[in-house]
């Protein structure tokens, strides 16, 4: 397949959509039969881990950032890059590599590199920046390795005991704290993973991205609200054991399990949402 641009006018992708399709698609069929495999093993993820279940937007926030370029996409010349043929080989490479290992982030993220790859091989630098947010963005759909999960999980965990044993004690509360336990004259309760804000940070990461780069922020008020929805998680996570802490003591244990730990996880994620979303509307008063 060829598409360099002829002597006269420049080919666009615009052009290159309507006249060699046949082509295009025979590639991302290619790519799809490839990869169908990977893809399935991780939405199987996204539909039994909560962690992930943001997994499913990823692809339809990623699908709008590129029709929001969509006039910059049909417009773009065309030139091929053939040192996109390298990030094609590499990415390949890291999937076989990924497969023989049998370790999944490495195959998931392979995706990314190949389609990055023959953007730059059939389409060139300036389709490839244009479609670099959108492509970006897809990270987000790609569970993190369990060893990085439990290792960020653990000091997360510490710190929101911390946080909370602090909070009850200006309440004036009677707990005590050891590790990531909260001992209380009636019950003792465990903070547990769920508990660490690292499942709704990974899926607050992905909705802030998103609402960073939907509304017109300048890139500084971006990279803020990115940034910010770490201490928020951690927070929001803090004021759910909080509550559970206050509930447990004064109704027991039973008033902290079964539908109102299920239900505190989503109210604080919404509480955590609204906080990004009012970050944004400050960060648009300061600017104006």
């Amino acid at each position: 397949m060829s598409m360099a641009r002829s002597a006269s006018a420049p080919l666009t992708l615009g052009n290159a959509l309507r006249s060699h399709w046949p082509e295009l698609t025979l590639v991302l069929l290619g790519v799809a039969a490839l990869y169908a495999p990977v893809v399935s093993r991780m939405v199987a993820v996204w539909m039994h881990y909560d962690d992930y279940s943001h997994g499913f937007l990823v692809p339809l926030v990623s699908a709008y950032f590129l029709y929001c370029r969509r006039a910059g996409l049909r417009d773009a010349e065309i030139r091929p890059a053939w040192i996109g043929l390298g990030v094609l080989a590499f990415g390949l490479a890291q999937l076989l590599a990924g497969s023989l290992a049998g370790e999944y982030f490495t195959q998931r993220t392979s995706l990314l590199v190949v389609l990055a790859g023959l953007l730059l091989l059939l389409l060139g630098w300036r389709v490839l920046k244009l479609s670099l947010l959108p492509l970006a963005y897809l990270v987000f759909m790609v569970p993190i390795p369990e060893i990085v999960y439990n290792s960020a999980a653990f000091p997360l965990k510490l710190l929101v005991t911390d946080l909370s044993v602090a909070s009850l004690k200006l309440l004036d509360v009677a707990v005590l704290q050891e590790g990531n336990i909260l001992i209380f004259p009636n019950v003792t309760l465990e903070v547990a993973d769920a508990c660490s804000g690292l499942r709704s940070l990974i899926s607050l990461a992905a909705l802030g991205t998103a609402y960073a780069f939907i509304q017109p922020f300048p890139g500084w008020s971006r990279l803020l609200l990115m940034a910010a929805t770490v201490p928020i998680a951690v927070a929001t996570n803090a004021l759910r054991v909080v509550c559970t802490g206050l509930l447990a003591r004064h109704l027991g244990s039973q008033a902290a399990e079964g539908f109102f730990h299920e239900f505190a996880g989503l109210f604080v994620f919404v509480i955590a949402m609204i906080m990004v979303l009012g970050l944004g509307v400050l960060l648009r008063r300061v600017r104006s």
